[in-house]
This record gives C-alpha cells, sequence and structure tokens, in this order.
C-alpha cells in the first residue's frame, strides 16, 4: 500500500517535471516565444535549476544542454526511484541500463509532448486560434507539419496534416521507440 502512494507521487511530481524540463529544452531548439502563460509557468518553475546550470555548463551546438542535461536527471531520478519501490533492483544498481532507458524514455516523452501540441493546437484552431498560445503551439509544431503539408493538399477546408502527424508519432512509440525500451530493460 505504501509502494503504491510513492509511485503515484513519482508519478505525480518527478515524471512530469522531467517533462517540463524537456519540454523548455525543445522550446530553446525550436525558438518557441516564451511570452505566454504556458511559456512564462514553464520559465517560473525550472529557472532555479537550469539558470545556475546553464552558467557552468554552455550550450553544446545550439542546443540548452544545461536543460537537457536536467531533463535526464529527473528522469534517472524518477526510474531510480520507481526501481527501488518496486524492489526490481535486487541485483544491484545498473547504472548503464537506467541511463540507456532514461533516455528512451526522454524520446518517448518527446514524442508524447508533440503529440500533445499536435491535439491543443487543433483544438485551439477551433475554439480561440487568436489565443495567446497559439504562437507557442505554431513554433513547435510547424517544423514538423510543413514536411506532410508539402506532400497532402488540403481537403477543402480541412488540413489533414496534424491527423497524419499524429499516426506517425504514434508508430514511432509503438516500433521503434518500444524495442529501444525493450532492449534497455534487457540491460538490468
Amino acid at each position: 500500500m505504501m509502494s503504491e502512494g510513492l509511485i503515484f507521487l513519482f508519478d505525480m511530481l518527478l515524471q512530469p517535471f522531467a517533462a517540463i524540463l524537456l519540454f523548455r529544452f525543445h522550446a530553446v531548439w525550436l525558438r518557441t516565444p516564451m511570452r505566454n502563460p504556458i511559456g512564462e509557468f514553464i520559465m517560473a518553475i525550472t529557472d532555479f535549476m537550469v539558470l545556475p546550470l546553464r552558467k557552468r555548463l554552455p550550450a553544446i551546438a545550439g542546443l540548452d544542454s544545461a536543460t537537457l542535461l536536467l531533463a535526464l536527471l529527473a528522469e534517472l531520478l524518477y526510474l531510480s526511484a520507481l526501481f527501488m519501490v518496486q524492489g526490481d533492483l535486487s541485483h544491484g544498481f545498473p547504472l548503464v541500463g537506467l541511463l540507456a532507458l532514461a533516455l528512451v524514455k526522454l524520446l518517448k516523452i518527446s514524442v508524447y509532448l508533440l503529440m500533445a501540441a499536435v491535439f491543443a493546437q487543433a483544438i485551439l484552431s477551433w475554439v480561440n486560434p487568436h489565443s495567446t498560445v497559439a504562437p507557442l503551439l505554431a513554433s513547435v509544431t510547424d517544423r514538423f507539419l510543413r514536411p506532410i503539408r508539402n506532400v497532402v493538399p488540403m481537403m477543402g477546408r480541412f488540413d489533414l496534416s496534424p491527423l497524419l502527424l499524429f499516426i506517425v508519432c504514434q508508430l514511432l512509440i509503438i516500433v521503434p521507440v518500444s524495442a529501444l525500451e525493450r532492449m534497455t530493460l534487457a540491460l538490468f
């Protein structure tokens, strides 16, 4: 009973924090405007960790390495705590396996973040296309939707590219990411 409560807390606190850090990493990479309620929230709850680390760890190839490292550490902490509570680390503490699994989980979370942005953008386009969050969502999704839009024309007034991107993302999670996950779990 106590272990279920701890797992719930890990799922509600550590995992979302890793996702928020990962979103911030992607936002910097995609040059997403963060002057909106979601961007300001993300900056407010992550600045206390990211800004001091950025002073010590510079960007690598234009990527926010400090935020990516923090997302990786948060995911490692989450997986370690989860495995310890579940008692799955009876053979020792396989750091290489945990690191590989954390990287795969971050990849999976990245795909889910893209899917969430596509879904939110589709809903907002119907409800409130001029929302303050619309530029954030457009900058996240446009890089992925543009190649599909170049191939698939509009169907009347309907843009099917978000649906196709959603399908591609789901296939990515089902086939290669799941295979990577199984391979990393074999390291334990």
